[in-house]
């Protein structure tokens, strides 16, 4: 018989509800025993009847376990969970002489989508993990590759380096060989350079010898030469040369002697007219001073009154010089005080002058009008 179980919002483990649907294949077992059982269970039932009494038993262990397991287990792993109900429901159902031969999930979904977006979850895993994956594989070939491009660098390296070895090797050795025969070149060039330097040696003592010899000659020759030019000199430069020189020195003297002459001359003029312009000069300072003894003499002989009248024939000619500045100005204005006061100032002026001039001359004015009248009669 073929049943077709079903389960409709049976809550999980998780509190999420689900409908499950599955087939079952069963049948009524064959051993006498059971055979037995399941008379007596369904003799007397329809055939639907059975069916359903099966059926219900499936779906009610099917509900039990729906309710111990998680979305997740029930989702992924379907095979596994038929497995369990198998196994759950076998006993029950073959204590009635019914044997199940087969049980399979055939669908599984819900109401609220939590296995669409289950799945949605599990393909975003999936796919990431099949990026990763990828990348990771992309890795490991990218390290393999550079592993293996590592390897060919190292080989060639390798082969560079031997050959450069080799390379260095040859070129050193063909610069030993080129040492070698650049130095016998050189040995042999500077071989000949020495015997060549030798020869030139020789060749040159030769010349210089030579030369001392010519020389020689050549200095016999100039010395006869030089006495030769030399007497030359002598009979056509030397003598007129001294007889002209003999006639200039003759008369350089006599020049000399002339001007002696006449310097000693104009010497004894200077000297006799300074001495009779000193003569004058003496007679005249004889004479002004005889002329002021004698005029001395007079002033001794005036007495007082002779110095008070010069004194008083001066006193114009004082009294002129110091008017004469005063002759330019127009106007004379004192400042400060009254009239009284202005008075008394020209008064103390009139009356301090006759000291001022017996300091100046020693003639005492006060005296001037008794001598004055002694001298008048």
């Amino acid at each position: 018989m073929t049943l077709q179980p079903k389960c409709e919002d049976v809550e999980t483990a998780e509190g999420v509800a689900l409908t499950v649907t599955g087939v079952a294949q069963v049948k009524v077992m064959t051993d006498k025993e059971l055979l037995a059982v399941a008379c007596e269970q369904f003799l007397g039932k329809s055939v639907m009847e059975t069916k359903s009494v099966v059926l219900q038993t499936l779906e009610g262990h099917l509900r039990a376990i729906l309710g111990t397991l998680t979305v997740e287990a029930i989702y992924q792993d379907r095979d596994q969970f038929a497995q369990l109900v198998r196994e759950v429901a076998s006993p029950d159902v073959g204590r009635m002489g019914i044997e199940i031969l087969s049980f399979t999930i055939k669908d599984v979904y819900d109401k609220v989508e939590y296995l669409s977006s289950l799945g949605k979850s599990q393909t975003a895993v999936v796919q990431r993990d099949a990026e990763i994956g990828v990348a990771e594989a992309e890795r490991d070939a990218g390290i393999r590759e550079s592993e293996c491009k590592k390897e060919a660098m190292d080989i060639k390296y390798r082969a560079d380096t031997m050959m450069a070895d080799s390379k260095r090797a040859f070129e050193m050795q063909k610069a030993s060989f080129t040492q070698e025969v650049n130095t016998k070149v050189a040995e042999s060039q500077l071989a000949y350079e020495l015997q060549g330097a030798k020869e030139q040696q020789k060749i040159r003592q030769e010349e210089v010898e030579i030369e001392v010899v010519q020389r020689k000659k050549q200095i016999d020759i100039e010395a006869k030469e030089i006495i030769r030019t030399d007497k030359e000199l002598i009979a056509t430069v030397r003598r007129p040369a001294e007889a002209e020189a003999f006639r200039m020195q003759q008369i350089a003297e006599g020049q000399k002697v002339k001007q002696v002459l006449i310097a000693q001359a104009e010497a004894e003029k200077i000297r006799k007219i300074g001495a009779a312009e000193a003569s004058s000069i003496e007679a005249i300072g004889k004479a002004e001073a005889e002329k002021m003894r004698l005029k001395a003499a007079a002033y001794e002989q005036y007495g007082s009154a002779a110095k008070t009248a010069l004194v008083l024939d001066a006193l114009p000619k004082i009294a002129a010089e110091i008017a004469a500045p005063l002759a330019k100005t127009d106007e004379i204005v004192i400042l400060g005080g009254d009239s009284n006061r202005i008075t008394s100032e020209v008064t103390r002026l009139l009356a301090e002058m006759p000291a001022s001039v017996h300091a100046l001359t020693g003639v005492d004015l006060s005296k001037v009008s008794f001598i004055l009248r002694v001298m008048l009669g």
